[in-house]
């Protein structure tokens, strides 16, 4: 199908590329889903499953709570690890001059 594209207008061109970028992406799922399921049916022929290839995905690391480093002194329940944003109580007690190290655990 030889499309003249010297005889397309500007609305007519953009809507040719949309249509030819859409159905390239079609073609490109429809290669990955072969090969998929190639590369399935080789695993299976081979007597292993996905998972024995590949593993079975990310895992997300148990994370444990951090333990405090600085704790508040005009209310000692609030407290900050150090990590991530300060809390507003900290930036109030640098700004009205305490040190970290005044605010330590």
């Amino acid at each position: 199908m030889a499309v003249d594209i010297k005889n397309l207008n500007h609305t007519q061109l953009n809507d040719l590329i949309n249509k030819a970028q859409i159905r390239q992406n079609e073609l490109r799922k429809e290669k990955v889903v072969k090969l998929r399921d190639k590369i399935h049916a080789l695993i299976k022929a081979e007597g292993y499953t996905f998972e024995d290839i590949f593993g079975r995905g990310k895992t997300k690391r148990a994370s444990s709570p951090v333990a405090p480093k600085y704790r508040n002194p005009a209310n000692p329940a609030q407290t900050w690890s150090g990590r991530g944003k300060r809390p507003h109580w900290f930036n109030d007690a640098l700004k009205a001059g305490k040190k970290e190290k005044d605010l330590a655990i």
